[in-house]
């Protein structure tokens, strides 16, 4: 088995890296969710978090997300750590997420579920936006905009006013995307964003994403099962088991590492 510093490539990559994850563990009671993870996300690139169930990606993601507090280690995002954050106000850092179970208003149309993702940067109060102001109205008229411009972006157009409770379930997963957009992040935390879909949809996803990452410079860490779609759209790859990381490098070098090999086979199929 190859040295993990041969295909990490942790310590290049620290210095110029837009997030960084430094021996974040997780213990609840007795039992260690994560164990001391460590990796970079240069910006521009795209990251996939595999492993099998349990192996600690939900966990870290909810980490990210400051849904929960590690018990040792640090997490640095744009040069500064987020731990001190609460859950709430980790999106105007520029952190975006979508989740594997959708976490969208369905009873509200696809305008407002996006219109809601870019409250954050609209800077209203509750004073101003009791009494109309006229600059919280040019703030609406601004987020609008943006929304009708994300929704026309993901070919959303023809579903603008429909309550989302009514669209089928890979439409609802682009709204949950275009909502996640509108927050203008600089991170974009994919869970599970193939969950659910179809072949075909699978493969429009794949397109999209990396469009997304293109055409708006953002930095994509994806959690995902389907290891087709992580493995063409994935600069590199973080492999996780037991709470660990086994392996990390390009879809290439992580397919072929052994302890993955073992993780999804069992042992004996290396």
């Amino acid at each position: 088995m190859r040295p993990m510093s041969q295909i990490t490539g942790v310590k290049e990559a620290s210095a110029a890296a837009l997030l960084s994850v430094r021996g974040v563990a997780v213990r609840f009671g007795g039992i260690v969710a994560l164990d001391g993870i460590s990796f970079d996300l240069p910006p521009g690139s795209i990251v996939g978090l595999i492993g099998p169930n349990g192996a600690g990606k939900t966990t870290l993601f909810n980490c990210l997300s400051r849904l929960y507090t590690p018990s040792a280690g640090d997490i640095v995002f744009d040069g500064c750590s987020i731990l001190s954050r609460p859950a709430h106000r980790i999106v105007e850092l520029g952190i975006g997420r979508t989740f594997q179970n959708l976490a969208l208003f369905r009873n509200l149309s696809v305008i407002d579920n996006v219109r809601i993702g870019g409250h954050c940067r609209s800077g209203g109060d509750y004073f101003s936006d009791a009494l109309h102001l006229p600059w919280t109205r040019r703030s609406e008229a601004d987020l609008d905009r943006r929304a009708r411009e994300l929704i026309a972006y993901l070919g959303l157009d023809d579903v603008l006013e429909r309550r989302v409770a009514d669209l089928p379930f890979g439409t609802q997963k682009r709204v949950e995307l275009a909502r996640a957009l509108n927050s203008a992040p600089k991170l974009l935390l994919l869970d599970e964003p193939a969950c659910g879909l179809s072949h075909e949809e699978v493969e429009a996803l794949s397109a999209t994403i990396l469009q997304i990452r293109d055409d708006r410079a953002l930095t994509i860490l994806v959690v995902e099962h389907h290891m087709s779609l992580v493995m063409s759209i994935s600069d590199r790859v973080v492999a996780l088991n037991f709470g660990r990381k086994i392996a990390e490098g390009t879809p290439a070098q992580v397919q072929q590492h052994p302890d993955v090999i073992d993780a999804y086979l069992g042992t004996g199929h290396a």
